[in-house]
């Protein structure tokens, strides 16, 4: 009896097995299918800081000759908030399909880590990298109204008046509110951050005079710099930038070995196949290689960077590593 038991099933189970890989292989077609003829649809490019500062400018200036290179529209989506959480959550939960991707930057990906450790997000689990887009050292600005004409001048005033005079930036630890941080650790003096959603809102309150300085990136305070609006007293990056080749780094103002320039690169979320990661990573370099896009970003003090994916995933490891010193040695905490 039991013979024939295992002889009367054997035939469904075969059945079954049958069944199941004929439903597979059609699921495993179309996936394929959609694979090469990506993209399909608009992609959706998130912004997670506010119109009008230096994140924006990039993916705005970018996704236009991405759209060319891609046959689909690229629509850049701001989403503020939470220091850019807000933004780098909703990709990290999108579809992972390549038509959601994500403006990244130093802070999410290298800094938070450092700062705290419960985020909402892990930036080296949840996306898959696809490439660095540039880089871009911070210049420190000042209100016309402060008397200050340089860096040092600054901080004498800062030491003669301690927690009187204040600086903004993008969010909190961003790399303009760790460097602020960092340069009143090292002078020794009581400088008050203001953290904003975005640069944008912090260039509008330094132009109204609501704060004293601000560190932020070219692009966010360039052209207000050249129309005497705002004092430039410092720049961040290791060397001059062309941008303002009389405006002494900060290295030079006293303070050798100071570094902070900010980066920024394009993810999607983690698990997108490696032909549309391809797809996209062909697209942005193609992009970031047109004349228009070469020559407003490099007027706006940003240096071109280009990298595949696989680079990009070692320099976010690489910068974790380097972000977790800085930020214990400047004294930040998150707020």
């Amino acid at each position: 009896m039991l013979r024939k038991r295992v002889f009367s099933i054997f035939p469904l189970v075969f059945l079954g097995a049958v069944m199941s890989a004929a439903l597979v292989i059609p699921v495993r077609a179309q996936q394929h299918s959609a694979q090469q003829n990506f993209p399909n649809r608009p992609v959706r490019f998130v912004v997670p800081y506010a119109p009008g500062g230096s994140a924006d400018t990039l993916a705005r200036t970018m996704g236009t000759k991405l759209a060319d290179s891609l046959g689909q529209q690229v629509v850049v989506d701001n989403r503020p908030g939470a220091n850019g959480d807000i933004g780098m959550q909703i990709v990290a939960r999108a579809p992972a399909d390549g038509h959601t991707i994500v403006l990244g930057y130093i802070a999410n990906l290298a800094i938070f880590p450092g700062l705290s450790a419960k985020m909402p997000y892990d930036p080296q689990k949840d996306f898959a990298p696809i490439t660095q887009l540039a880089s871009s050292p911070n210049v420190m600005t000042a209100h016309p109204s402060v008397p200050a004409k340089s860096l040092q001048e600054f901080i004498a005033l800062a030491r003669a008046k301690p927690g009187q005079y204040s600086f903004a930036s993008a969010g909190v630890a961003s790399v303009g509110h760790l460097t602020g941080e960092l340069i009143g650790s090292l002078a020794g003096v009581k400088i008050t951050h203001v953290p904003y959603k975005g640069s944008g809102q912090a260039v509008t309150d330094l132009l109204g005079g609501h704060v004293h300085v601000m560190f932020s990136g070219f692009s966010s305070t360039l052209a207000h710099i050249k129309a005497g609006k705002l004092r430039a007293l410092a720049q961040t990056g290791a060397k001059r930038s062309p941008a303002l080749a009389d405006v002494p780094t900060i290295a030079e103002q006293g303070f050798p070995g100071v570094e902070a320039t900010a980066w920024y690169g394009v993810l999607a979320p983690a698990g997108a196949p490696k032909p549309v990661i391809s797809r996209l990573n062909a697209g942005i370099l193609a992009a970031l290689k047109h004349p228009e896009v070469t020559a407003r970003l490099g007027g706006l003090g940003f240096e071109i960077v280009g990298s595949s994916p696989e680079a990009f995933a070692a320099y976010i490891r690489s910068e974790t590593v380097k972000w977790a010193k800085v930020v214990k040695a400047s004294g930040a905490k998150a707020e």
